[in-house]
This record gives structure tokens, C-alpha cells and sequence, in this order.
């Protein structure tokens, strides 16, 4: 596939800002106002020489209704390697904060969780290749854009991406609603960490659960035993961030700054 085409207005906000794709056209919708993101999104995509079309409203009801007046014709996903995501932790002055997804099936939730993780300064998402929904238009949409400024890679294994990262000292911690999990706000995250998230339903594999150096759950109280689990993935992202004193890298132009 050598284009995509993104749609919703801060997708493409995100991704002209990001910087990281081709953009090959700018659509709007006739009738959709140049103010505010629109304008915005304008003139970015002036800056960098990308044509603009005006189309029929109908024309990209076609590719969604959740559109909002605005599309762009792009180049794929750029997913970084594996190896990449090794090399920043090494870089970076911040201890480690990753996630991992283990055969996450729908697009929302790994939009809403790629939209957490870009908020609390994960460094890296890691998907398995296989099994598992990639970051499609409609994950960067359900991201509000999110996923264009983090690093994602997808690997053909995830356990052996585990153990390398527990061989460099990165504790991996799995978030299961099972008897032998520890309640997450009684769990020491203010550690370097890779938060591993299950799939709906499943949850996660046998052996990326007894890969994991500890597991934590949330606690429930009501009739029903499961959380969606980008609800879950985020509490749990937010708390690791919480115990890390809601730490911020520092401003720009300052040594170290936030990479995306």
C-alpha cells in the first residue's frame, strides 16, 4: 500500500505537525470554514507545498462519518524498529516507560491507549506483527492524532521483546484481572517499566503472562468482573506516571527534550 488517507482533523493536524509522512493532498469538505484547526491545518500544509482540493461533502462520507470536513491523501504509517525504540531508552536521561499490546484487536481502544500514552511520555509501543490491528487511519483518529508523534514498532515476537528489555533492567508488568495480581495502586511503578495490555477478552497469551515480572489488576466493585481495556491500560499508564511525581522532560531548547 503506498498511501492512506487520514482523516479527522486532528489526525491530520497531528500528522502535518509531526512531520513524519508525505502528504500528497489536503481535502476539504465545500463548505468547511478556514478558522481555527482548519486554518491551522491550512497553513501547514501550505508550508510544506501540499496541494489543496475542495471536494463534495459526500465524497469523504465515503471514507467516514467522522471526517469532519477534512482528509489527506499521506504515506503509510511510518512504524519505527524495534531496535530504535531500544536505542532512545538508552538516550534518554528519563527512566524507561513503554507499552506493550498483546494481540489488541479493535481500533478505538488502541487509539484511546496510544492518545494516553503520548500524554504521560511513553517512549515506545510495541505491537505484534500478527493478531493484532495496526495504526490504520481510524487508530489515529480514534488518537486524536496521538499516534503520529510516538515511536510504535511492531515485532514478530513480543515475549522476546520482554526478555530483552527485563535483560536491561526494565521491569514488565502485566495488566490481568487474575487471583495472583497485585492491586496497581499498591505496586511500586515509579520504576523503569513496560506495561503489558491484553486483548479484549482474552486478555493476555499464556506466555506473555508468565513472562511478566509482576501482575497488577484495578479493583472492582460492581456486577460486572472486566474493564474495556483502554480504560484499564490508561488508568494504569496514568498511575505509573502519577508515582512518578507527573514528571514533564524539559522545556525546548533545554539539553533534553520530549522526542517523538
Amino acid at each position: 500500500m503506498l498511501e492512506e488517507i487520514l482523516y479527522g482533523r486532528n489526525a491530520v493536524r497531528e500528522a502535518l505537525r509531526a512531520g513524519r509522512r508525505r502528504f500528497y493532498k489536503l481535502v476539504l469538505a465545500e463548505g468547511v470554514r478556514e478558522s481555527g484547526i482548519v486554518a491551522e491545518i491550512v497553513d501547514l500544509a501550505r508550508r510544506r507545498q501540499v496541494p489543496l482540493q475542495r471536494v463534495e461533502r459526500r465524497q469523504l462520507d465515503e471514507i467516514s462519518s467522522n471526517h469532519q470536513g477534512v482528509a489527506a491523501e499521506v504515506s503509510p504509517y511510518p512504524y519505527v524498529d524495534w531496535k530504535a525504540i531500544l536505542a532512545a531508552i538508552e538516550r534518554s536521561r528519563e527512566m524507561p516507560l513503554l507499552l506493550l499490546l498483546d494481540c489488541l484487536q479493535d481500533p478505538q481502544n488502541l487509539g484511546s491507549l496510544l492518545r494516553t500514552a503520548e500524554i504521560v511520555g511513553v517512549q515506545g509501543v510495541v505491537l505484534p506483527k500478527r493478531r493484532a490491528v495496526g495504526v490504520t487511519p481510524a487508530v489515529v483518529n480514534a488518537s486524536a492524532g496521538a499516534a503520529e508523534h510516538l515511536r510504535v514498532a511492531r515485532v514478530t515476537n513480543l515475549v522476546r521483546a520482554m526478555e530483552e528489555l527485563k535483560r536491561r533492567d526494565v521491569w514488565v508488568v502485566g495488566l490481568e484481572n487474575v487471583p495472583q495480581a497485585q492491586p496497581y495502586h499498591r505496586v511500586d511503578l515509579n520504576l523503569p517499566l513496560a506495561l503489558v495490555v491484553g486483548s479484549e477478552g482474552q486478555g493476555m497469551r499464556r506466555l506473555v503472562r508468565e513472562r511478566c515480572d509482576l501482575l497488577i489488576k484495578l479493583p472492582m466493585r460492581g456486577r460486572i468482573n472486566s474493564l474495556n481495556a483502554a480504560v484499564a491500560g490508561s488508568i494504569a499508564l496514568y498511575e505509573a506516571w502519577r508515582q512518578r511525581g507527573f514528571d514533564v522532560p524539559p522545556a525546548e531548547g533545554e539539553p533534553e527534550g520530549k522526542a517523538i
